[in-house]
């Protein structure tokens, strides 16, 4: 009988080799906590003023610099000069004076915050719409012509609250409001981009009406930094080969046996094979070129292998079941592995109504309509209840494992030594290895709600944290771990205990091994025998 690896290994190498992979799983959470994922940038708009009957049709205004616009302070200042709401355009150019842009941040995210004054005579109404009328355009120069990249009228319902009573003298003071979901470009090619924004007024179709008086827009803008792109990308360079290279030599080994592979083995393989997929530096060619859909690969790629690693651990609990009768068929699962492809797919479209739009209009959420909503919230709901009932089958399977090899133990003391031995310390590694497994579900769980309620980053004396940081690479880190150690452990190992090859983690339930079990009893039988009829024929000598 030929086991893996894990069933052969000493308690002591194991440790070694725990060891290694915890000093590694260090090193990747030491390696994202000295740099920040993201920053963000704050924008103030300014106030141009464009007086041409054909608005934004042939010129970009510029809120600074040589060929800067013709400004207001504030839209007070527009009333004695007679400027109409329509004539007055909000300029934002990204990044501020003296800096460029680079490649290296791979997106752009901006978030969108409207000063809003209380007046009597112009209140927000209940439901109130802003429609904006946005042009985004780009250029490598700064004195190079702008080139239109998107324009779109992008509408976005307010949510604001007056906290002060609604009376003359508490005009002039701003609502609280909720920030809205902006823009979200999957690429950062150019070095400098430029948004001019307006607010059309018509009265006849209700367009902006009702919607108070807007003093300023803000603009928050997120992107990913440069230093921790370039870490992101040595990680995923390191780790592909590494990877890929256990992959190979487990595959060979599963090859090499006389025996074609078994259920376990293949799905062990397709999350090496997944977790390559996700492996693979293709970030590196957003660098040289515009590929604004990278985010959505990006997702599209965890989603396969979250949804491969959900079926593993189903199928590896399934298949350390002494007592199923299924074993070694995918068919046995498709209970608990449809609320997996269910829920996947839900997340998929999701995505898909989401970053797919915005591939062609960077302004477009599908949270701004209440269909949209409402419709992104079914997804979700589905695929939340796809998860609840993965894990209750999870949770059932696990306990139906531990209960198994409880009732198993028993049996244990009617073995020869060598074999008890070499079951206890089986039952040991399996429980050893979902122990880690739940480890890991768990540290998942914990650093990702630890990096929404922290401030992101920690300060222990002169040194500075990234949680958020440390949470990527760290996480990234312990599932490649994760799935080196599986196909590390369970490839088939060089050792030889018989003339059969198992299939599973209690081999004893094969043919092969209850006759090399009975055969050992028989032995043993033989054995007690001779030495009952030596100690006979010694004692009729001395009488």
């Amino acid at each position: 009988m030929a086991g893996a690896i894990i069933e052969n290994m000493s308690t002591k190498k194991l440790c070694i080799v725990g060891g290694i992979l915890l000093v590694f799983q260090v090193i990747a959470f030491l390696v994202g906590g000295l740099i920040g994922p993201t920053t963000a940038v704050s924008y103030m708009s300014v106030k141009c003023v464009d007086v041409r009957k054909n608005h934004h049709k042939t010129k970009w205004l510029m809120p600074w610099g040589p060929n800067q616009c013709d400004k207001i302070r504030d839209i007070e200042e527009a009333i004695p000069r007679e400027i109409e709401a329509n004539d007055i355009v909000f300029s934002v150019h990204i990044p501020l004076p003296a800096m460029e842009m680079s490649p290296w941040f791979q997106f752009m995210l901006f978030i969108l915050q409207l000063d809003i004054a209380f007046k009597l005579n112009n209140q927000i109404r209940e439901n109130a719409e802003v429609s904006m009328d946005v042009s985004l355009a780009y250029r490598d120069d700064m004195f190079a012509e702008w080139t239109e990249m998107a324009h779109e009228r992008v509408p976005r319902k307010l949510k604001c609250t007056f906290t002060s009573p609604k009376t003359p003298e508490h005009e002039g003071r701003y609502y609280e409001c909720d920030v809205l979901p902006f823009m979200e470009i999957g690429s950062v090619a150019h070095k400098y981009y430029l948004l001019n924004i307006r607010l059309p007024v018509n009265e006849k179709k209700k367009i902006n009406v009702g919607i108070g008086e807007i003093k300023d827009i803000r603009l928050v803008g997120i992107h990913q930094n440069g230093g921790f792109t370039k870490v992101w990308f040595a990680m995923k360079t390191f780790l592909t080969p590494s990877i890929f290279i256990i992959m190979v030599w487990y595959w060979r080994r599963i090859t090499m046996m006389s025996r074609p592979p078994v259920l376990l083995e293949k799905v062990i393989f397709a999350l090496g094979i997944s977790m390559t997929f996700i492996n693979i530096p293709v970030e590196w060619f957003s660098i040289g070129f515009d590929w604004t859909w990278m985010l959505l690969f990006g997702d599209i790629r965890q989603g396969i292998f979250y949804a491969m690693l959900l079926s593993f651990w189903i199928i590896f609990c399934g298949e350390h079941m002494m007592d199923q009768h299924e074993r070694n068929h995918i068919a046995g699962y498709w209970k608990q592995v449809g609320p997996i492809a269910v829920g996947s797919f839900c997340l998929f479209i999701f995505d898909m109504c989401e970053r797919g739009v915005q591939l062609t209009n960077p302004f477009y959420s599908i949270w701004t309509t209440d269909v949209g909503t409402e419709l992104a919230m079914a997804f979700i709901i589905v695929a939340g209840i796809c998860l609840c009932l993965y894990f209750l089958f999870l949770c059932f399977m696990v306990f139906q494992v531990f209960r198994n090899i409880s009732g198993k133990q028993s049996s244990l003391p009617a073995m020869s030594k060598v074999r008890r031995l070499h079951y206890e310390g089986l039952i040991f590694r399996f429980k050893f290895l979902m122990l880690i497994t739940l480890a890991c579900a768990a540290m998942t769980v914990i650093f990702f709600i630890v990096s929404q309620v922290t401030e992101g980053h920690w300060k222990w004396g002169g040194v500075t944290v990234q949680v958020n940081s440390a949470f990527f690479t760290g996480i990234y880190g312990m599932w490649n771990l994760y799935v080196f150690a599986l196909m590390f452990l369970y490839a088939p190992s060089h050792k030889n205990y018989g003339d059969d090859q198992s299939n599973g983690l209690f081999p004893s339930e094969s043919r092969g091994d209850c006759t090399l079990l009975v055969s050992e009893l028989k032995q043993e039988w033989l054995s007690t025998l001779k030495s009952s009829i030596f100690n006979d024929n010694m004692a009729s000598d001395i009488w």
